[in-house]
């Protein structure tokens, strides 16, 4: 476990203040692992000493800078972004296509489990 400079709050990477991804990113552990372990200390230990040590490096934590390419990706503006939400979404039916092609074709193996499940 090797730290990594001083200690930031990750709110990108974080579900509420950034707290365990934060610490995460410093020791090189991953966030759900930190994450769980903080969840076990609030419910074996002291729930309240556990939030308030959230809240305090919540609070004094440094905040993380985002990375140039998120800044260019703000910048570009929505036609960017809502041209790749339509490709996703484009990739996503095509998928969908494909399992329903799947489950819906005349499949004889899956036909005979299910006759043998009745």
């Amino acid at each position: 476990m090797r730290m990594r400079g001083r200690f930031a709050v990750d709110k990108d990477n974080g579900k509420l203040l950034g707290v365990c991804s934060g610490i995460a990113a410093h020791t090189g552990v991953d966030a759900t692992i930190i994450r769980i372990g903080f969840g076990l200390f609030a419910i074996l230990g002291s729930f309240v000493v556990a939030c308030a040590a959230y809240l305090i490096l919540g609070y004094i934590g440094n905040r993380q800078r985002r990375s140039a390419p998120d800044y260019a990706r703000i910048s570009a503006g929505r036609g960017r972004t809502r041209e790749e939400s339509r490709e996703r979404m484009r990739n996503l039916d095509l998928r969908m296509q494909a399992v329903e092609t799947y489950v819906t074709s005349s499949n004889s193996r899956l036909a005979r489990e299910i006759e043998d499940l009745r």
